[in-house]
């Protein structure tokens, strides 16, 4: 299911809630919506609300701060790219296959990234990161450097490399689990149950219904931010492919 049809679905189910709320507060007897029984009401929706807020605004917190992670990370592997380039270019004209193995290997990552994740996001996982680079690591082994300066170069190229590697398979791993379930099933559970109380305790009338329905639509566009953020590389919220394609464009010149 989408981020988009879930936060559809987190408001009907809401507003829904709320709708029942007002049904049960006509059924109730009188005595149930006052005196002691009117407080406990309230202080059980003074929890709720307290929690909801909590755990809301820590879930899209968290996820922002997985997407900047993503994004961040992106932007190492670039230049760890460029650095890796940089060391092979130093390394003379025999480089110049894998300086184009890996301009080869960045296109392909970049079509993944911001192509295949929205088709399939089971190719972002780590294997086929494993798979796309081992043939460029392969071909860095390959050299056999002859000069103490083509030595230098061949270090630099590989260290920087088992850097870009490390980054890219780190980024896979985070994305194999961006968000915790049980929470987010918990908030739907808790804004139904809050909305359930707004019912039982407001009066049925337009402007009620209305706030509801505004709420609703509220916890739902906050739990889209989180479902969102969680895919920055298919949602509607996506990692900008900037960084890497500066290094693609630099690379090999």
């Amino acid at each position: 299911m989408s981020s988009i049809a879930l936060a559809v679905a987190v408001a009907v189910v809401t507003f829904a809630s709320g709708l029942l709320g007002l049904a049960l507060q006509k059924r109730l007897p009188q005595t149930h919506l006052s005196g002691g029984s009117k407080d406990m009401i309230l202080a059980v929706i003074g929890l709720l609300t307290l929690l909801l807020a909590l755990v809301l605004g820590t879930l899209v917190g968290n996820t922002y701060a997985s997407f900047a992670r993503q994004k961040a990370e992106l932007e190492i592997m670039a230049s760890r790219a460029m650095l890796v380039d940089q060391a092979l270019a130093e390394y003379g004209p025999e480089a110049q296959p894998v300086r184009n193995l890996m301009k080869q290997a960045l296109d392909q990552s970049r079509d993944l990234f911001w192509r295949g994740a929205e088709a399939d996001p089971g190719q972002l996982n780590a294997d086929v990161a494993v798979k796309r680079w081992g043939p460029l690591a392969s071909a860095l082994d390959a050299l056999d450097a002859a000069t103490p300066v083509q030595k230098d170069a061949l270090a630099g190229a590989k260290a920087n490399f088992a850097q870009m590697e490390q980054t890219r398979l780190l980024m896979s791993l985070q994305l194999s689990s961006p968000v915790v379930w049980s929470l987010v099933i918990s908030v739907i559970l808790w804004s139904m149950f809050l909305f359930c109380g707004f019912g039982v305790l407001s009066g049925t009338n337009p402007t009620t219904v209305i706030a509801m329905a505004f709420g609703a639509i509220s916890v739902a566009s906050a739990m889209f931010l989180i479902l969102d953020l969680a895919t920055p590389y298919s949602g509607l919220f996506r990692v900008p492919a900037s960084s890497l394609d500066q290094a693609i464009e630099a690379i090999g010149k």
